[in-house]
């Protein structure tokens, strides 16, 4: 999957919101190429917060609960952000001092309306692990660094997605974003609707089954939750969540 990097660069550049954030992004680990979005390194990626706007979702027809959402999501990342700043930096240590490689790791997947969006997590593959998703693997603990798995199964490889949520490519609730490459997991949410919602960390469909569930049920799942989405029911999801990181339920690998 190739993307023309000056289209790229000139579409990324609207969203910039200040030469600081330009200089900083550019400046972050600029020798890494992303293969998944055709070799393009992260110096061409750009700071979008103007997606925090509550203004921005009135725009796209989002109405006064999509401006209520958004508006949860970003004070909510913006305090956990805060408050886990020092184990966020620990972790990142960890993953540098375990395995050769960069901290984090950003994948090509696909956000509301199938936009592309690059999503960032904790790395916990050895670099020249296949971009897949991790059951399609033939045997995806050769792959795992030597805290991967602590990472997964604790879901800690997730906290860097709270800067994705703070800029507006995710929510805390909603269908996990798929990957770039799962043609028949987006061709389904498509066919229902699905795709009109914002990716989320956390979803329906992640507390009833996670790894296990066949894309099928999975989508079910999506619907579901597009049909009776709501502040209270996500404030459900969220509690449920915690309960399922806690017990480190739904996670193969």
């Amino acid at each position: 999957m190739m993307i023309n990097r000056t289209v790229r660069y000139e579409w990324l550049s609207q969203y910039c919101w200040s030469d600081f954030a330009t200089k900083w992004m550019w400046s972050y680990n600029h020798d890494r190429p992303n293969m998944a979005l055709g070799g393009v390194t992260p110096k061409h990626r750009l700071a979008r917060l103007r997606n925090f706007s509550t203004y921005s979702y009135l725009a796209k027809g989002g109405g006064l609960p999509a401006v209520l959402k958004r508006a949860f999501d970003f004070l909510l990342a913006l305090i956990l952000l805060t408050c886990l700043m020092v184990p966020i930096i620990a972790l990142a240590l960890l993953v540098r001092l375990t395995s050769t490689g960069p901290v984090l790791y950003w994948s090509a997947r696909v956000g509301r309306n199938n936009a592309l969006f690059e999503m960032p997590k904790f790395r916990t593959m050895r670099v020249g692990a296949p971009s897949v998703a991790t059951h399609l693997l033939q045997d995806p603990k050769k792959w795992l660094t030597p805290i991967g798995s602590f990472l997964r199964k604790s879901s800690l490889d997730e906290l860097p997605q709270l800067w994705s949520i703070l800029v507006g490519d995710m929510s805390f609730v909603g269908p996990r974003p798929a990957l770039f490459n799962q043609q028949d997991l987006i061709a389904l949410r498509t066919a229902h609707g699905v795709q009109t919602l914002v990716p989320g960390l956390t979803g329906w469909a992640q507390i009833n089954g996670r790894d296990e569930l066949l894309i099928l049920d999975k989508v079910k799942l999506d619907v579901a939750y597009l049909q009776r989405q709501s502040f209270c029911f996500d404030i459900h999801i969220l509690w449920l969540t915690l309960a399922k990181v806690l017990l480190r339920d739904g996670v193969s690998y």
